[in-house]
């Protein structure tokens, strides 16, 4: 058991902004109060010294592992460009925990990721949702199949113009995902129809297995889907796919959506946003804007923040969270944009995202206040044990 004692806490729940005590027993938040160290001898104390203490820190949107740091060629396995449509790929196959990346980001206080393929597909495979401690990804799994990735824009025009392959245009993107999406439901209308068949008692053969369309089907049972897309007019698309085939999805970087605010808000559309930090280094970002978080808030779309790392390293995921509050968006919704907002979006606000009794025990103590360029974590917890300490 642990006492965090005199933390200054910004729960992300129902507490912010308050002194108040965290009782952790074993992996789980046991309790949120005022206790008398006294009443448990056997607890390992910690003194919080009335600093920030947060939930720890969810990117809802990033690729480590896949694009391993420092290595090139041999770290690269987020894109399987040999085919536009690929969804049976799973990043869990490719991930690497010992990722340097992963050591960095648990100090930054980044303890959970969803990971996954790139947009150099318009279908590209499942992202990953994990935590960021750990030598074998499946025990440090949350969802080994979080998401179905696809893309729109310039990227799939990108790889498979040169490679003289379609999709050649923005048509040709949402043609393929189009054709992808009605074949998998073709293919999964004749597995209900089989099991139906053989409830019923009739002697029928199964359809022969397909393993891409069965991967894709799931998105009609529920498998969330994330669509890459950074202008107005593939946002649209996005949109109209996500409508046309009763998706459950997000809108990810979604780097011109407050320009088309009212569009978002009128079809309940959710958004991941982001990389904003950085040089605007193709056209499709020429409209980045720190401004969007406040417009999006403004207008009550829901959203998260990501980093898109290795766009933008995970160890930096508050650095740009800060720049985003110095253009309007109020600190404690701009932090929940990277705990429990994201944890929303990425369907696991139930375990982690906030501190709340019940809920996993990831959580830091920062020396300073979060959002300061020069603050450092001073304990990292993952599921009630220290995973990172100052030196």
């Amino acid at each position: 058991m642990i006492l965090i004692k005199n933390a200054y806490l910004l729960s992300m729940d129902v507490i912010n902004y308050e002194i108040f005590d965290i009782l952790i027993d074993g992996k789980i938040i046991k309790a949120i109060g005022h206790f008398d160290a006294k009443d448990y001898p056997n607890a390992q104390i910690i003194n919080a010294k009335k600093h920030y203490v947060t939930p720890g820190i969810v990117d809802a949107h990033c690729h480590v592992g896949i694009f391993e740091e420092a290595i090139g060629f041999e770290g690269e396995d987020g894109n399987e460009m040999t085919n536009p449509v690929y969804p049976e790929l799973r990043a869990i196959d490719a991930i690497k925990p010992q990722d340097v990346a992963f050591v960095e980001a648990l100090e930054a206080g980044v303890t959970t990721v969803s990971t996954g393929p790139g947009s150099g597909n318009v279908i590209g495979g499942t992202f990953c949702i994990m935590k960021t401690k750990g030598k074998i990804i499946d025990e440090i799994v949350i969802k080994a199949e979080s998401a179905m990735k696809m893309a729109l824009g310039e990227n799939p025009k990108r790889v498979y113009f040169g490679k003289n392959q379609e999709p050649n245009t923005r048509m040709a993107s949402a043609a393929l995902i189009r054709d992808a999406l009605i074949k998998a439901r073709e293919y999964r209308n004749k597995i209900i129809k089989y099991q139906a068949d053989l409830k019923a008692g009739k002697e029928v053969n199964p359809p022969e297995y397909n393993m891409k369309w069965a991967s894709l089907a799931r998105v009609f049972d529920g498998l969330p889907v994330k669509i890459h897309a950074h202008q107005q007019d593939d946002i649209a698309t996005a949109v109209r796919i996500i409508e046309e085939f009763g998706l459950d999805a997000t809108i990810d970087h979604a780097t011109e959506g407050y320009m088309i605010v009212d569009f978002l808000k009128a079809h309940h559309q959710r958004v991941i946003i982001g990389p904003t930090l950085g040089s605007k280094s193709k056209y499709e970002l020429r409209n980045k804007s720190f401004k969007a978080g406040k417009i999006l808030f403004d207008n009550g779309i829901e959203f998260a923040i990501m980093t898109d790392h290795p766009i933008i390293h995970l160890a930096n995921a508050l650095t740009q969270v800060g720049i985003f509050v110095r253009e309007g968006l109020p600190e404690l919704d701009a932090l929940k944009a990277v705990t429990i907002n994201a944890a929303k979006i990425l369907g696991i606000e139930n375990q982690l995202g906030s501190i709340t009794p019940g809920k996993d025990a990831d959580i830091v103590i920062w020396d300073g206040h979060p959002l300061h360029y020069l603050t450092k974590t001073e304990y990292v917890f993952i599921n009630g044990e220290i995973v990172h300490k100052k030196a």
